[in-house]
């Protein structure tokens, strides 16, 4: 089983949509997703978590890798609806909504967006 991702800019941030399980067998392709992110956008990357059914411990220590990939960049790393199962140090915020408004009042205007083949489609 994989993850799906979906990473769109939006005013000064990015987010960075996962759907699936991440587990070890996930963890290259969710790299790959965090390479976009960074070659892509700037300032703080919200990682959306809304659609991702779990994380397994080398999921978890790949978000780990992931926030600190992103502060070698100067960018920090924000969790949206991290599932249950012991969540990494990293700063969250209950849900999508939530991380948006904390950050612009919540606005969801799209500037740009790129998903995997099978991003769900209901999601979008």
């Amino acid at each position: 089983m994989t993850i799906e991702w979906r990473y769109t800019i939006q005013p000064d941030l990015g987010v960075l949509s996962l759907a699936g399980f991440l587990g070890t067998d996930a963890v290259s392709r969710f790299a790959g997703a965090v390479g976009w992110a960074v070659a892509r956008g700037t300032g703080p990357v919200i990682l959306d978590l809304t659609s991702l059914r779990g994380w397994s411990d080398g999921g978890r220590a790949a978000v780990a890798e992931a926030a600190a990939r992103l502060a070698t960049q100067g960018r920090i790393l924000e969790l949206a609806a991290a599932p249950e199962g012991g969540c990494p140090p990293i700063p969250g915020h209950p849900d999508l909504p939530a991380a948006l408004a904390a950050h612009r009042g919540g606005s969801g205007e799209e500037q740009r967006a790129w998903s995997t083949g099978d991003w769900p489609v209901a999601d979008s």
